[in-house]
């Protein structure tokens, strides 16, 4: 489509979006920050929307954009053919009676479309699963060696392909960056073989992939450079395989991981606003909208997204998700010192995380909880829960985690005057010195910390001023080298 196509076609582009969002003219125009008397041009037919307008409605409507755009096609061929017609010499057609049947059918076309757009994509993603279940096992070279000779010839079977290694380079990036990229290197190599009409989407979403993998290795400027080349590529409409969310919310986690919080957020209100209606995308970009407020010290924020995003979730019913949900509303409870509200999400968060099994996850619920009991008055029980976590986070050899368990603990004892127990604490963190994985100025202030204790001289309100620039330089400062 271009920026501004036919009035007379548009018009019922926008009259059919306005009502299937179910809104005036002048609260749909708040929303898209325009005016009612633009909407009102836009649907006589006395000026057309701009592409972003249209854009901005499609959401709105819960109409997915790709299917945005064959509305227009059809309404733009209807009326071609009147017009034919009449410069034939065929009996003129009473266009108001053709808006009127248009405005009608249109309804069941969106339907239609969306039904038909809608099966073949699960059915070839399932096959695709498949194809790939079988190969994820095999080496590398093994891998294309056979999808080479694979049976298959049509664009979708080839993109589906695509997209479906594309999600395993994701899935395998918080283990091995190093499969990831491996993975986002044979969805580029797929991508190649995609007919032209997906191509271009096939091959900018490999190289968000790409940039994704390179950002879990810490290459940030390779990663910039990958997403820059996705963005030249992406052919500016959606399919049904590719939506164009997933690579503003790829790139806004690179932003996240940069500390450029700021444009991070911009991207995933973008992601948001171009996931059209879909649930399951706006869920998971709400939660990663909080993570980045987490990170900036914006406890209270991160509680207003939470609880906007958590009706999505709850009507999802995704375990993994609903955890991350309750996880993250206790732990901002908890950074607010709302602790007794806290406490109250602490049951269902202790189920969820036993039942997905997942170590670290149990260890940082162990940790919240130690926070909520201490908060909550339960001191001993806080330290018990304590020790098990810091011990956790130096197997695990976690510096920032395991100096920050640390330090709440000695925060416990310094309250309860177990002084000596501080300085024989301090002792055995020893490693996080040698880590090479923290922060100057954070360490500085452990050393700080670690010799008051060798003197018995720390104090709680020390270990508490130590926590917040450990805090800091973990959220603040540039990104540790793995």
């Amino acid at each position: 489509m271009a920026e501004r196509g036919d009035p007379q076609v548009l018009k019922h582009v926008v009259a059919f979006l306005r009502t299937r969002a179910g809104m005036t003219q002048e609260k749909i125009a708040r929303k898209l920050g325009t005016t009612q008397a633009h909407m009102s041009a836009y649907e006589l037919g006395n000026m057309a929307p701009s592409e972003d307008v249209l854009r901005g409605m499609a959401p709105l409507a819960g109409v997915p954009w790709y299917v945005v755009q064959h509305l227009t096609r059809f309404l733009t061929a209807a009326l071609e053919a009147a017009r034919r017609g009449t410069e034939a010499g065929v009996a003129p057609i009473d266009l108001s009676v053709l808006d009127t049947v248009l405005l009608a059918v249109m309804p069941y076309l969106v339907e239609e479309e969306m039904a038909s757009a809608r099966l073949p994509a699960e059915e070839t993603l399932r096959e695709a699963g498949e194809i790939w279940a079988a190969l994820e096992p095999l080496p590398a070279q093994e891998r294309w060696r056979r999808i080479e000779t694979a049976p298959l010839g049509s664009c979708r079977d080839w993109a589906a392909l695509a997209k479906t290694v594309c999600e395993a380079s994701a899935r395998s990036a918080a283990d091995s960056a190093e499969e990831a990229r491996e993975l986002a290197e044979l969805a580029l190599l797929i991508a190649g073989h995609v007919p032209d009409e997906e191509r271009a989407q096939a091959t900018a979403y490999g190289w968000g992939y790409m940039a994704n993998a390179r950002r879990v290795a810490n290459d940030f400027d390779g990663a910039g450079a990958d997403f820059v080349r996705a963005r030249k590529l992406w052919p500016g409409s959606d399919s049904g395989l590719f939506p164009e969310w997933r690579l503003l919310d790829l790139e806004a986690s690179l932003r996240r991981a940069q500390h450029r919080w700021p444009e991070a957020l911009a991207l995933l209100d973008e992601a948001r606003a171009r996931s059209g209606g879909d649930r399951l995308a706006a869920a998971r970009i709400l939660l990663k909208k909080e993570h980045v407020l987490q990170q900036m010290g914006d406890a209270e924020g991160a509680l207003r997204v939470l609880e906007e995003a958590s009706p999505l979730v709850e009507s999802l019913k995704d375990p993994h998700l609903l955890f991350a949900l309750r996880f993250n509303q206790a732990d901002n409870l908890a950074r607010l010192e709302r602790y007794e509200e806290a406490a109250r999400l602490l049951p269902d968060i202790c189920a969820a995380a036993a039942e997905q099994a997942k170590g670290l996850d149990s260890i940082r619920v162990v940790w919240l909880a130690a926070k909520v009991k201490a908060g909550t008055g339960q001191k001993e029980g806080a330290m018990a829960d304590l020790e098990k976590v810091r011990d956790a986070f130096t197997a695990e050899e976690l510096p920032y985690d395991g100096a920050l368990a640390d330090l709440d603990l000695a925060a416990l004892r310094l309250e309860a005057g177990r002084t000596a127990e501080v300085r024989e604490q301090t002792e055995n963190m020893a490693w996080i010195f040698v880590s090479k994985k923290i922060d100057r100025e954070a360490l500085a202030a452990l050393k700080l910390f670690c010799d008051a204790a060798k003197l018995e001289a720390a104090t709680v309100e020390l270990a508490r001023r130590v926590i917040a620039e450990v805090e800091k330089a973990r959220r603040s400062g540039p990104p540790p080298v793995k």
